[in-house]
């Protein structure tokens, strides 16, 4: 009944959900682009043995791409089919991976395209990245026998309570899981509270420790003055952080802030708001290299955000002066930055408690501590080297979770 209820609804809203798209792509033309595809219309494929990976967005396709690669390694007969929901996570798939895997938009979750796709793409396996709960599709794969495999899965006590509210329809997708590759024994707690079976529930790790990174800076010329990035900032951060820079600029005259807007849509806004601040950034869409006077360099690129880290001495994580709820911070610590974020986090608490406790990483409560904190980690050179290896050496350590999970994969494919 629960299920029933949820396709009413969604059938309800998807004139709603279209409209929403189409005026997405007022500003992001990518969302016009493939629209078959959102409704599971999309060109033919072929009898090859596949599998399928959903990574919804571009933080989910980043922690799926080494576990994409050891799959085609540990199934090299295989093809491997990967959907996103968004086109940012599009480009960041072809980016990574180029035409080595195929690439599909996932539709709306509603019976019968759900349905139609999973006969059209007829996988081995599908395996989800973290908490993507789709009843249709769950619903889909189990009556055509396909198995379905939550990997990466994380549910932080906000999202548990959310959840709680509607638990017999999550009780219903989880109960079409096969196997629950959860993060940590919390998160496996969670979805067993919601209904997940508990001996299809184990306990591998976060796939996001095992992150792949390109060559320092490659294809960018080194900076050679003091250089801090703000990652993946949100509305109502970017203004926020210019004001930073610029009490920053006050005891550091020479420092430069790389800003790195989280969405594309978003790109020339911020570039007008840097004009309006009296800080006119160099663009780097526009090949754009920072000179001595220019005091912010706008990385308004889509996948240049790992090349941009290795410039900078410092990392701001963005999402988290806003209650967004914060972004991986691995990448900027795998780079051996010391980072920095605000206090809206929840969405990586694990990993910056695990940051935070090592010391690669502090909480700032507002402008006004993450600009003193910044001005002291560009000064101090050897605080700024302690933290950033130990930021580093936490990556290292808890690396392993791609090996185990494909171990699994390998289990449930083979029934």
């Amino acid at each position: 009944m629960w299920r029933a209820l949820y396709s009413l609804l969604l059938y309800l809203l998807w004139p709603l959900v279209a409209m929403r798209l189409l005026w997405r792509a007022r500003r992001n033309p990518e969302y016009r682009r493939r629209w078959g595809e959102r409704f599971a219309v999309g060109p033919r494929l072929d009898a090859a043995p596949r599998l399928w990976v959903h990574a919804v967005s571009v933080g989910e396709v980043v922690a799926a791409v080494p576990l994409v690669r050891a799959l085609m390694a540990r199934f090299p007969d295989h093809r491997i089919l990967v959907t996103t929901t968004t086109p940012t996570g599009s480009a960041e798939l072809r980016r990574r991976l180029g035409e080595t895997v195929e690439h599909r938009y996932l539709p709306l979750d509603l019976p019968h395209l759900m349905r139609g796709l999973v006969r059209a793409v007829r996988p081995r396996l599908l395996v989800v990245m973290e908490t993507e709960l789709w009843p249709n599709l769950f619903a889909a794969c189990r009556r055509q026998g396909v198995p379905v495999m939550l990997v990466n899965g994380r549910l932080s006590a906000r999202s548990f309570q959310g959840y709680r509210r509607i638990r017999p329809l999550v009780a219903e997708a989880l109960g079409a899981v096969t196997a629950l590759a959860a993060r940590s024994e919390e998160d496996a707690e969670r979805f067993i509270g919601l209904g997940a079976r508990p001996e299809r529930v184990r306990v591998t790790g976060n796939l996001k420790y095992d992150l792949e990174l390109p060559a320092g800076g490659e294809g960018i010329k080194p900076l050679t003055r003091p250089a801090w990035i703000a990652a993946s900032t949100h509305e109502g951060e970017d203004a926020r952080l210019l004001a930073v820079h610029g009490r920053i600029l006050e005891r550091v005259p020479d420092a430069l802030l790389i800003l790195v807007p989280r969405h594309p849509e978003r790109f020339e806004a911020v570039a007008e708001l840097c004009r309006a601040v009296g800080m006119p950034a160099a663009r780097r869409s526009r090949g754009e290299r920072p000179g001595p006077a220019t005091r912010v360099w706008l990385g308004d690129t889509m996948g240049e955000l790992p090349e941009l880290f290795p410039l900078a001495r410092v990392a701001f994580m963005g999402g988290s002066l806003v209650p967004t709820g914060g972004h991986n911070p691995l990448e900027a610590a795998a780079h051996g930055l010391p980072v920095l974020t605000g206090p809206h986090v929840f969405n990586f608490r694990e990993v910056f408690d695990a940051l935070v406790q090592a010391g690669g990483a502090e909480v700032v409560g507002d402008e006004a501590s993450l600009a003193e904190r910044l001005i002291a980690l560009l000064n101090d050179e050897a605080e700024r080297s302690r933290r950033g290896e130990a930021a580093a050496r936490v990556v290292q350590e808890n690396r392993g979770a791609v090996a185990r999970v494909v171990d699994w994969v390998g289990q449930v494919a083979s029934g």
